[in-house]
């Protein structure tokens, strides 16, 4: 193994901790200033993973979109996108989602074991099934992504996973942009949900940024000590091409 990815776990949620609206459409939690900073994080990054229910909910292409980014992943030898990957337990996803078909960044799923062959089936050959034991665990997904060659891993939600890295400890930087609106409807999806969170009254999480963007507010938490290495830290730095993540 290479080593673990350093986790940029990153989101956007409302003044009362929600992510979306409970229905369609997708609520802009964000700004375009803040939108672009998001572009620059993927940018930096090797690997970028959601959960399958934010790609059956919103279907999303998760690409590099600033041209000029992509072209410094290409002159570093890497791929104008980094490398897609989600979490299913069912394997409920449709081999037409924009997951699948957007850009030509390869793409993981990561599944319990049992499921991993209905699921190739499923999904045919566009994409790359990654059973994980009788369940996914985080941390077996981020030593897989460490084999493959991958250092570094944004998390984009949604709240199940964003819950599941945040309770098993497994994230270096927190990423919270708020904006300046309530949802309001319990029905809606929280930031996370019920767990056992490392960070407690007692044991305070490391604010180490706090920066207004236009009309939200971005809170970088640093929530291990790898948070301060220089290679990890600096939002917005494209990747060297040694982090390259390797074909399978």
């Amino acid at each position: 193994m290479t080593g673990i990815p350093y986790v940029t776990l990153s989101c956007a949620m409302s003044l009362d901790g929600y992510l979306d609206s409970a229905r369609p459409p997708r609520l802009a939690l964000s700004n375009a200033a803040d939108f672009d900073r998001v572009d620059a994080v993927r940018a930096a990054s090797d690997v970028i993973l959601v959960g399958a229910r934010t790609i059956r909910r919103d279907d999303p292409r998760l690409l590099v979109r600033s041209d000029e980014r992509r072209g410094e992943r290409a002159a570093a030898g890497l791929a104008p996108s980094p490398w897609k990957a989600t979490v299913t337990a069912t394997g409920d996803l449709h081999p037409s989602a924009a997951f699948f078909t957007a850009g030509d960044a390869r793409t993981l799923v990561y599944c319990p074991r049992g499921e991993a062959r209905r699921i190739r089936r499923r999904l045919g050959t566009a994409t790359t099934v990654v059973p994980l034991g009788d369940e996914v665990r985080m941390a077996d997904l981020l030593a897989d992504l460490g084999d493959r060659g991958a250092r570094r891993l944004m998390v984009e939600g949604g709240g199940t996973v964003l819950t599941q890295f945040l309770a098993a400890g497994l994230v270096d930087e927190l990423q919270v942009c708020v904006a300046p609106f309530f949802v309001g409807d319990r029905r809606a999806p929280r930031f996370v949900g019920d767990a056992a969170f490392p960070w407690t009254g007692e044991r305070r999480a490391r604010l180490a940024e706090a920066r207004p963007i236009g009309d939200v507010v971005l809170l970088r938490y640093a929530l291990s000590e790898r948070f301060g290495e220089e290679a990890f830290a600096r939002v917005g730095a494209h990747p060297a091409a040694a982090s390259t993540v390797e074909q399978p």
